[in-house]
């Protein structure tokens, strides 16, 4: 009798490291739910349960959501697809997290998006957009017709705040403090599969036939 393995797997990257897109191709090629903690964490908030309440309590006072509070709200959802593949994105962002999520599932895999800060810099900096319809353009590889206008009604584009070179600066600071002893924690164990590279398209494959190859290794035996 042949069995169909569960796999599940935690992608990490910083902002603008192309986590998204790689998120969708390995959810596309291989079969796999994409689970978002950010997702979650807004559902939650938006239906006013237990966790969500007492998240929007700490994000509204300007805390950091608890680590417990996090992963208990994180594995509830995990648990309720028990017999499901997952792609999970955004947790975990601690090494207590991590130990949670040890502590109630095996992970077959942690990939790890290594792109130099230099390129997300110039990547997520050179983003401009327009306001009322959320169009994205990049000065880079998908400029405007006419520069700081949009395409579309002529009106002005605008740089988020969360894109401008000194916000950028601190957030991938800050990832990269949070995440590395989270790295660590994987590495240790033997777990973490690391990617590096300054084009999406270069490191995809890379990604896909090391995720094929776990495949073929062990995604169906015989019982």
């Amino acid at each position: 009798m042949v069995l169909q393995k569960i796999f599940r797997a935690v992608i990490m990257g910083p902002p603008g490291s192309g986590k998204g897109t790689v998120s969708a191709r390995i959810t596309k090629t291989f079969g796999l739910n994409h689970i978002s903690s950010g997702d979650i964490l807004r559902a939650s908030i938006n239906a006013k349960t237990e966790f969500g309440l007492l998240m929007k309590a700490c994000i509204d006072q300007g805390q950091l959501v608890p680590d417990d509070v996090m992963s208990r709200l994180i594995l509830s959802d995990l648990r309720a697809m028990d017999h499901s593949s997952w792609l999970l994105d955004g947790f975990p962002r601690t090494v207590s997290q991590a130990e949670a999520l040890d502590g109630a599932f095996t992970v077959d895999s942690v990939i790890n998006l290594d792109v130099p800060f230099q390129t997300i810099k110039q990547r997520l900096t050179s983003r401009w957009t327009h306001l009322p319809s959320g169009r994205v353009y990049n000065i880079d590889f998908n400029p405007p017709k006419v520069p700081g206008f949009d395409d579309v009604t002529g009106e002005p584009l605008v740089q988020r705040d969360d894109d401008t070179p000194d916000t950028v600066t601190r957030r991938l600071k800050s990832y990269e403090t949070q995440t590395e002893p989270v790295l660590e924690f994987y590495r240790s164990k033997g777990m973490l599969e690391t990617f590096s590279g300054t084009e999406t398209n270069k490191i995809w494959p890379h990604v896909e036939a090391s995720l094929h190859k776990k495949f073929s290794s062990f995604n169906q035996r015989v019982a």
